[in-house]
């Protein structure tokens, strides 16, 4: 039974910019859409350079133990840190022979040799245990590349082809940290290329079954080229005074074309419905902007307060993200609220000019309902079983989600690459056929008066003694379970000189695996007379788990208190924020679990084609978090704008959710879709991590439009009732004052006259609402 109106007073109109910025864009159509365009393609030119600028590193905490670590040992011992790993086959399987022998000391001193390469340690210096598999068929050459990842990526690119393949009686593979970021940024160019090469096609194709015309079909695309192309060009300029990472330009295509399909879908429907009451294209325009510009607007900007949470954390990756992130949305609603209007207003009634619908068959056009019927019988049936749908929603989204309870993060390595990658195909021989996997060795960096290799050999005893340690090595000699093995070799032996010094430990598990990080701890509470800092893979995460659980609560809170009140802003109810939030963040629990599922348990790697390794990377459930929240809210400020038009227009709460519903079910399950499709078109990346976030964030839309939008929301705000509209008299009035409404109150009309020609479509398994 319906809630009787209560005659509520319409809220004053307030305009803002709106009606001055509807006139500047009906009014010098051309000139806007020649600047836009004459920006478009300085934007092109300014960003085509700006992948090759980016860096693949950034996930070590700036100001962390182990990156100082890093820093020092890099500048004042850079044998300790090697990045280049040259794994040298014998060809009648033994390393130890005199030619091979020959032939391996000659590569050795022809790679010290080279420029910016130093600390070369060859097996066949000392015979070190560690550097031979345990056959005896390879043996490896470490060394290090000086200077930042762009140098080593372009001293990499050099020598490169002067040390991959034969050579006399041994053949060689290139490995190594810089091996693997070099393979890293070129497999996820390639990756991009291909993934945008998907998606504008079936982009396109599915935009036209949404509006039905071709013409209307590609301005959202256009948008997204611009706002893609915006992205490029500001990150190209932001890599002159920071970091940025080559990941991020994956995010930049993803939310380039999702937001600008969002956008553009929400700005042209409503001008559909302006021209269908008999509006002139100019004056539709025009009110469209005072109208739904305002949302989008207003959307925009809680996706982006939503990706700026990322500047709560310290590491580059998550950084370049909000980078991205920002500029992507706001670039993407700037072309949605300048050049889309302009188009609009040229273009007139020729927008639905080239109707696909004359190609369907006469009987699936007389088959089209009254539009958004589907959705409406949906929201009714909700909201007569509320409490069925709200627990029943509830409870398989949380059962979805439990898998993310055995969570363990880790740090990427060679297995976010293709199985076949050289890189990969060296990392991995390395793990399973030397002993004690080198690649994860711990390097402890001493600094002090009172370092020398008589403290040092105490200290190596000491730490040789901890569990889960192989052996340690340094100026002291090589000591296993407390005991030393044997002397130091020269090399070891200069390991302690001028005030600072080193040891290498070896852990028995894999990098990061749990002892090591136990390991890490270990060592770092062990008192000694100097001073101590761990750095290695193990220890990189450990600071990295630290670091990113000190800040994630800031960055969560920051998204809470600005999301509560940008909605408060759009509603003027201190209930319903506060149920956007909890409703938006159960949205995410399938891309939690599917995560841990999917790419932590290995399930379906096969299908997928990927490497699991039992761990997630540490700042990816952030990034995740913060992108499908962002997208989330974006769904969800559409959906609540039209409900509380309506129920600002007649007070009737249970009306006001059948029309909201009615009106945006459509609209949102088809961007859903469209995004999902792109976010899947990312996913078909060769980098796990690229996959893990194209992927994840595709179900996290997915379920979000078509599962939370259109079963619990309804569920959950007819439960609430008229309640949802709560707060007290100042704060309403606060918000007559400064908020935020889609409608215009001297003109809102309850729905839309079945005249005005909307359409349908069938996505999925609902009538969409042709926008």
């Amino acid at each position: 039974m319906a809630e009787r109106p209560t005659g509520r007073t319409q809220p004053r109109a307030r305009d803002g910019g709106g009606r001055y910025w509807g006139r500047a864009v009906t009014a010098r159509p051309r000139l806007l859409l020649l600047l836009v365009l004459a920006l478009t393609a300085a934007a092109a030119v300014l960003g085509g350079s700006a992948a090759d600028r980016m860096s693949s590193g950034g996930s070590q905490i700036p100001g962390a133990e182990s990156t100082y670590a890093t820093r020092v040992l890099e500048e004042q011992r850079p044998a300790s840190q090697p990045n280049l790993l040259l794994m040298v086959s014998a060809r009648e399987g033994d390393v130890d022979g005199p030619q091979v022998t020959a032939d391996a000391k000659e590569l050795a001193a022809r790679l010290g040799a080279e420029k910016s390469v130093g600390g070369v340690v060859s097996y066949w210096d000392g015979k070190e245990r560690g550097l031979r598999a345990k056959d005896g068929g390879e043996a490896l050459i470490t060394a290090r590349i000086a200077g930042d990842e762009d140098t080593v990526d372009a001293v990499l690119e050099r020598i490169l082809p002067s040390y991959e393949g034969r050579h006399g009686s041994v053949e060689v593979r290139v490995g190594g940290p810089a091996a693997v970021r070099h393979a890293s940024q070129e497999v996820i160019e390639e990756d991009l290329i291909r993934a945008e090469m998907i998606a504008l096609p079936v982009t396109l194709v599915l935009l036209v079954l949404v509006f039905g015309s071709v013409v209307a079909a590609l301005l959202p695309l256009l948008v997204g080229i611009m706002a893609i192309l915006g992205t490029n060009a500001v990150l190209r300029v932001l890599t002159e005074f920071t970091e940025v990472s080559v990941y991020a330009q994956n995010l930049t295509t993803a939310l380039g074309l999702g937001l600008a399909i969002d956008y553009a879908l929400f700005i042209v429907r409503r001008h559909r419905e302006e021209v269908a009451t008999g509006a002139d294209p100019r004056t539709a325009v025009a009110t469209t902007l005072r109208t739904a510009g305002r949302t989008v607007l207003f959307s925009a900007l809680t996706v982006a307060v939503s990706l700026a949470s990322m500047f709560a954390f310290e590491q580059y990756f998550l950084r370049s993200f909000a980078y991205a992130g920002i500029a992507v949305v706001l670039i993407a609603a700037a072309a949605s609220l300048i050049a889309l209007p302009a188009l609009l207003v040229l273009l007139g009634r020729r927008v639905d000019a080239l109707d696909a619908r004359k190609l369907l068959p006469r009987r699936v056009k007389e088959r089209r309902r009254e539009p958004g019927a589907g959705w409406a019988a949906l929201a009714r049936l909700v909201m007569r079983r509320a409490p069925f749908f709200a627990i029943g929603t509830v409870a398989v989204l949380v059962a979805l989600g439990l898998p993310f309870k055995d969570v363990q993060f880790g740090t990427a390595d060679d297995r976010q690459l293709p199985a076949a990658t050289t890189a990969h195909v060296v990392q991995q021989e390395i793990r399973e056929e030397f002993p004690g996997s080198p690649g994860s060795a711990l390097a402890v960096l001493t600094e002090g008066h009172r370092v020398s290799a008589g403290t040092l050999a105490d200290f190596s005893r000491t730490v040789s003694r901890l569990p889960d340690v192989v052996r340690v090595s340094g100026p002291g000699g090589l000591y296993v379970d407390g005991a030393r093995v044997r002397a130091a070799t020269p090399a070891e032996a200069a390991q302690a000189s001028g005030g600072t010094g080193y040891v290498t430990v070896l852990p028995k598990g894999e990098a990061t695996s749990a002892s090591s990080l136990d390991l890490v701890t270990d060592i770092r509470s062990i008192p000694v007379p100097f001073k101590a800092s761990v750095t290695g893979a193990a220890a990189v995460l450990a600071d990295t788990q630290h670091g990113t659980a000190e800040r994630l609560p800031w960055a969560l809170g920051a998204i809470a208190v600005t999301t509560l009140l940008l909605i408060f802003l759009l509603t003027g109810s201190l209930v319903l924020p506060l149920l956007a939030v909890l409703l938006n963040a159960l949205s995410l629990t399938a891309m939690f679990g599917a995560v841990v599922w999917v790419f932590q348990e290995g399930h379906l790697s096969g299908l997928l084609g990927f490497t699991p390794t039992g761990d997630i990377e540490t700042a990816l459930p952030v990034l995740m978090f913060c992108v499908a929240f962002g997208l989330s809210m974006d769904y969800g400020v559409f959906l609540v704008s039209r409900i509380q038009e309506e129920y600002e227009r007649s007070g009737d709460h249970r009306a006001a959710v059948e029309f909201g519903i009615r009106r945006t079910g459509g609209l949102i399950t088809a961007a859903a879709v469209i995004l999902g499709f792109v976010m899947v078109a990312i996913g078909t990346s060769r980098v796990t991590n690229i996959k893990m976030l194209g992927l994840g964030v595709g179900l996290a839309v997915l379920m979000d439009a078509m599962v939370v939008r259109s079963l619990l929301v309804p569920a959950v705000l007819r439960l609430t009732g008229r309640a949802t509209w709560w707060a007290p008299g100042v704060l309403r009035r606060l918000h007559r004052r400064i908020g935020i409404s889609e409608s215009e109150p001297a003109t809102v009309s309850a729905v839309v006259p079945e005249e005005r020609g909307a359409q349908e479509s069938l996505i999925g398994s609902h009538s969409v609402e042709r926008a």
